[in-house]
């Protein structure tokens, strides 16, 4: 499956191969220590952090792009 920003699917490719050998390779063999696939993860989600505000798709609601700027949330 293709990346939301076309610059950003060769990334994703990597990552996603990062992942699924750690996940198979340590992982689900009972070692969880480490992140070796986060700086991967990370450049992947800038990517698709600047696809998503290029293409102006609304992400109002979404948690995982970080809080908003200039909102405030009230509780009572």
């Amino acid at each position: 499956m293709n990346s939301v920003g076309e610059a950003c699917t060769e990334l994703k490719r990597e990552y996603d191969q990062c992942f699924n050998r750690w996940f198979a390779e340590k992982f689900l063999k009972g070692d969880s220590t480490g992140d070796p696939c986060g700086q991967l993860f990370k450049r992947y989600q800038l990517c698709v952090q600047k696809a998503i505000k290029e293409k102006d798709i609304p992400i109002e609601g979404l948690e995982f792009m970080g809080p908003s700027k200039g909102k405030t949330e009230n509780s009572s």
